[in-house]
């Protein structure tokens, strides 16, 4: 279901830590064939994830990078140099824009004001009065949060 890909080919060169979560889609690189057809060989490197890192949707980790520990990583990102501990990277090129410890703080901060759902709220358990519920309230709020 999540389709994400470790490099096949190559995944000796790929370390990733404990607690990661790689959501849908995640392509993890350790090489790079742009120069094979021009120059006869492709480009090799390794790529090391740390722990407690979140890797969002779509993310792109192109060979050479490194991802310190407590990182998170926007969805739809392109990571093409190394992410440094405890920090948030978003984008295409991936560039640092908050502080792990800022972000959750931020976080913590929207949770004290937005509506929370329990495990209930996703499909196969929400009741249509439980969909409504969460429309309304995120509509209401503009996020929201779940366990």
């Amino acid at each position: 279901m999540g389709e994400c890909i470790i490099d096949p080919g190559l995944c000796w060169l790929i370390e990733i830590g404990d607690r990661v979560t790689l959501a849908p889609r995640v392509h993890i690189l350790a090489h790079d064939a742009s120069t094979k057809r021009f120059l006869g060989y492709t480009v090799l490197g390794r790529v090391k994830i740390g722990s407690d890192v979140f890797i969002g949707a779509g993310t792109i980790i192109l060979p050479g990078v490194e991802i310190g520990d407590k990182v998170v990583v926007g969805a739809g990102s392109v990571v093409s140099k190394s992410i440094p501990a405890k920090s948030v990277a978003v984008g295409n090129p991936a560039k640092v824009i908050a502080s792990f410890d800022d972000y959750m703080v931020k976080r913590k901060h929207q949770k004290e004001n937005a509506p929370y759902y329990d495990g209930s709220y996703v499909i196969g358990r929400i009741t249509l009065e439980q969909k409504e519920e969460m429309l309304d309230g995120i509509k209401k709020s503009g996020i929201g949060f779940m366990e």
